[in-house]
């Protein structure tokens, strides 16, 4: 049996439109993703090749243009969009995780943050 390795992007950050509430879609706010992908690296490890592998800069690029192309109200729909795009055009990701918090979130109380996760797996 193959033990995976994990290729994470941590904490990318994008201003966004994304809310329930009137003045999120309008104002906008900053928003934090981090990604874990879950691969067979034993190819890559082999080879030094990055085709045989994931590129992390690729999937920094679909992450930002989903993040930033389009308004959610929930960012459990965004997570879930992000998900299903990653593992759909990058074959070789087995498991994936995607986190978004969104930093001071529009509640009466004091909160670092509101995370969402969605786990997808082949």
């Amino acid at each position: 049996m193959v033990e995976p390795g994990t290729i994470r992007i941590r904490n990318a950050v994008f201003y966004a439109y994304h809310g329930v509430r009137e003045d999120e879609q309008s104002l906008g706010g900053k928003f934090e993703i981090d990604v874990d992908m879950d691969l067979d690296m034993t190819a890559a490890g082999e080879t030094d090749s990055l085709k045989r592998t994931v590129d992390y800069e690729a999937v920094y690029e679909r992450i930002q243009r989903i993040a930033t192309s389009k308004r959610y109200y929930l960012i459990e729909a965004l997570a879930d969009n992000i998900a299903k795009a990653l593992m759909r055009e990058f074959h070789l990701v087995d498991r994936l995780a995607v986190r978004i918090r969104k930093p001071h979130p529009p509640v009466k109380g004091v909160i670092d943050h509101i995370e969402v996760e969605i786990v997808k797996s082949r």
